[in-house]
């Protein structure tokens, strides 16, 4: 991504809610391995089950790895739908999905229009407009 559009600042805004990511089966085993401990172990000290779906635990507001330098405990394997946000889908599609995550996010140019968004994350080929 052109660092005129987006740079993250390691801010936590996007590991901060009273929700965080979901978590399929086989980041579950990724992440448990990388961690050392058992699938059962990491869905009970660091998941949350909310209806059909597993969760990381929200601890004082924030995803449960999120570290106190402000950073992701466990970058190197996290989730998809974090290795992929702010960049979400909804933004090529959704005008207003994408002015609520630039102003949440402090990475985003606030100057960047949606039109520039789309046709840049069309321009790197991770999405396309439908």
């Amino acid at each position: 991504m052109n660092e005129r559009f987006f740079k993250c600042k390691c801010c936590g805004h996007c590991c901060h809610g009273q929700s965080t990511v979901s978590v399929s089966m086989d980041e579950v085993t990724t992440i448990s391995e990388w961690l050392g401990i058992s699938e059962e172990e990491f869905r009970r000290r660091y998941c949350v089950q909310k209806k059909n779906r597993l969760e990381m635990r929200v601890v004082n507001g924030h995803c449960i790895f999120y570290g106190p330098n402000g950073l992701c405990e466990i970058h190197a394997v996290k989730p998809f739908p974090c290795r992929q946000w702010p960049l979400h889908p909804s933004i090529v599609v959704d005008k207003t999905a994408w002015q609520a995550i630039q102003k949440d996010c402090p990475g985003f140019a606030k100057d960047i229009s949606h039109e520039e968004i789309v046709a840049e994350l069309i321009r790197l080929g991770n999405f396309s407009k439908k």
